[in-house]
């Protein structure tokens, strides 16, 4: 595998982890939003990844491709608010199906993972400065 094989597939790893974050940050953002019908009601959304074999097979590792996004299929949560300003002829707020603990754990997870890809490109670029380094002498 080629170091530019390895940047490559840190990359897209790096490109992947920053659009779960994108999403966790706004499953977070509309996580106590009101909706006055459960249609217009903020759903979670969720990446969905793929990994993509290089041209020249398992020596070439796999790339992360970012297949599309996708909303929560979970119901919203209804409650009966009567006073609400937002509530239904029923006296019922709808509220998204975001579950803030969950989603700061994704955060976590997919903040740890860029990390790592970092560091990746950071010793991969230590290894093209001491394979130079080589040649010098």
């Amino acid at each position: 595998m080629t170091f530019r094989n390895i940047t490559q597939i840190a990359g897209s790893a790096m490109t992947a982890q920053s659009v779960r974050l994108n999403t966790v940050a706004s499953n977070l953002a509309n996580a106590h939003s009101a909706a006055g019908s459960e249609a217009e009601a903020y759903r979670a959304r969720k990446p969905v990844f793929a990994a993509v074999a290089q041209h020249n097979g398992l020596a070439g590792g796999a790339r992360v491709q970012v297949l599309d996004v996708v909303q929560s299929d979970e119901p919203v949560r209804r409650v009966h608010e009567p006073d609400h300003p937002m509530a239904d002829a029923e006296g019922k707020v709808y509220y998204p199906n975001v579950n803030s603990v969950a989603e700061m754990t994704d955060m976590m997870a997919a903040s740890r993972a860029f990390e790592s890809n970092v560091e990746v490109m950071g010793r991969v670029k230590q290894m093209q400065a001491s394979l130079l380094r080589l040649g010098e002498g």
